[in-house]
């Protein structure tokens, strides 16, 4: 199964910072065990639509600044905090900040906000990792043009 963790991208600019958008629904597979009778988002599949959104951010500024083209593979979480739980029927805007990017890898501020208050905080770290993989890039652009269309 692969996760999709973000909606929609409603913000986006390369090189600053970027927002998307997740709405949880109780239909998500991982609520059928996180838990039973009291459903709660898992703490790591925020922090992957975090990771996602921030990813894709640094891979387009890392073309825009560098034109080189490469994949963000998460490598460091930094003071990462969770500050309440998430419910079927909240909706998070993931927010995004790119603090650094060069050549090798990039840097993020990234909250989870639900009616705008944080609910995870987080920096995050991420390499660059060339990819000969065309299929990846076509699936790549596709997704890219849903979550931003209008």
């Amino acid at each position: 199964m692969r996760f999709f963790m973000i909606d929609k991208i409603i913000t986006w600019d390369v090189g600053r910072y970027a927002e998307a958008v997740k709405n949880v629904a109780l239909s998500e597979d991982f609520f059928d065990d996180h838990f039973p009778r009291r459903p709660v988002m898992p703490g790591v599949l925020m922090i992957e639509g975090m990771a996602q959104v921030s990813g894709l951010l640094l891979e387009a500024s890392l073309l825009s600044k560098y034109g080189k083209d490469a994949k963000a593979v998460l490598t460091l979480l930094e003071r990462t905090k969770f500050r309440d739980i998430v419910r079927p029927g909240d909706t998070l805007v993931y927010r995004t900040e790119v603090v650094a990017v060069n050549e090798n890898g990039g840097k993020v501020s990234v909250q989870a906000l639900r009616d705008g208050q944080p609910v995870v905080t987080s920096g995050m770290v991420f390499a660059f990792k060339t990819v000969d993989d065309p299929l990846l890039g076509e699936k790549r652009q596709a997704l890219m043009k849903l979550w931003m269309q209008p």
